[in-house]
């Protein structure tokens, strides 16, 4: 089943209307969780906290929002580590730390595609994959002097105290068909966005509809809403070596695929650069590809005289292991773009003033 087309059906099929009462029993679940939460202390790390999650299954491009805010609190002077929970990783470490100071070789099988993609991207910010994120950055406190902290998929991770809850929505369609895992892609309730700080309405450049804002307005008073895009950047050619600019995609003959959340945002942004895609194959989130797969993509490339074969940066971090010597595969890379920039850097930097700034900076 393509899950990521069914969570957007706004009238799912009849043979799926029994998932209803599973997401009856998960939304129970949910709320006596917050019930049991909402009482219970946070634990606090030595610095400042800021949670970049969502409130769906997927397909809101956190994790470049995530590389965007670490490079800025870099660049600012900060001490950062990223902790996340490495979804899907094989690891059994209580900690497992992924970048320069591991000290031993991390794949994206053992660590995640995800915590592994934001290492490889981020040279000298430790990502720290745990499910007790306290720990977890407690130790990049001790082994880093850490003080600025993102949490990665924060939003659900109520154990920890965090100083900004900024969460990411979809601008094109926040809540999909609105219904609760596993029927529609809502992990908890609309109505538990009180609990965030700030929204960030994803995608806003080419798609978005200006009721989204209107509705968290009138719903959420009083908190922020920035809107912000996912910028292609590069056309990257790991076997061969190179990186072209995304617009000499314009005309090319290509075959694609993608292993993500909502993969249809993929070949939408193919077909805004320009390219003629002759095959789409569309896989499920986190897709563990095997070798044969990829060698039937090749041939259907000798096959078709296609120019190239494409996929997105997270799909090659999962096949780099697979030593296929393709020269033309090439990943497409992006970039989270802030549409108002300054404000929202403006709220982080007020956030920090109340919490009497940031001990260690630069030191």
């Amino acid at each position: 089943m393509d899950w990521s087309e069914i969570h957007y059906e706004k009238d799912p099929a009849w043979a799926l209307r029994p998932l209803a009462f599973f997401s009856f029993l998960y939304g129970l679940g949910v709320r006596l969780r917050a019930r049991a939460c909402a009482g219970k202390a946070r634990r606090s790390l030595p610095g400042f906290v800021v949670s970049i999650g969502n409130i769906t299954a997927g397909g809101t491009g956190k994790t470049p929002a995530v590389m965007m805010l670490a490079k800025w609190a870099r660049e600012e002077g900060y001490h950062v580590a990223i902790l996340t929970r490495g979804y899907r990783g094989r690891h059994r470490e209580k900690v497992l730390e992924v970048g320069e100071g591991a000290g031993r070789r991390i794949t994206p099988a053992l660590a995640g595609d995800e915590p592994f993609l934001l290492s490889r991207n981020l040279k000298g910010i430790p990502v720290m994959i745990s499910r007790d994120r306290h720990r977890a950055g407690c130790l990049a406190h001790e082994k880093y002097r850490t003080n600025f902290y993102i949490l990665d998929d924060g939003f659900q991770h109520t154990d920890l105290k965090r100083d900004v809850d900024l969460v990411l929505l979809d601008a094109s369609n926040p809540f999909g068909n609105g219904r609760l895992l596993p029927l529609g892609p809502l992990r908890e309730p609309r109505a538990h966005l009180v609990r965030a700080d700030a929204f960030i309405l994803t995608r806003c450049g080419t798609i978005g509809s200006r009721a989204v804002p209107g509705f968290l307005e009138r719903e959420f008073p009083g908190k922020p809403v920035f809107r912000s895009d996912h910028v292609p950047e590069g056309v990257v050619f790991p076997v061969k070596g190179g990186v072209n600019g995304p617009e000499s995609l314009r005309g090319k003959r290509v075959i694609a695929f993608a292993g993500i959340a909502r993969p249809a945002y993929f070949r939408e942004t193919l077909e805004r650069l320009g390219a003629k895609i002759l095959l789409f194959k569309a896989f499920r989130d986190h897709y563990p590809y095997r070798i044969e797969e990829l060698k039937g993509f090749i041939d259907e490339k000798k096959r078709q005289k296609v120019d190239l074969i494409i996929t997105t940066e997270k799909d090659w971090v999962r096949i780099d292991h697979l030593g296929i010597g393709e020269t033309e595969l090439a990943y497409l890379t992006v970039r989270f773009k802030l549409l108002e920039e300054k404000p929202f850097f403006d709220m982080i930097r007020e956030r920090m003033e109340r919490e009497g700034g940031l001990a260690g900076r630069n030191g």
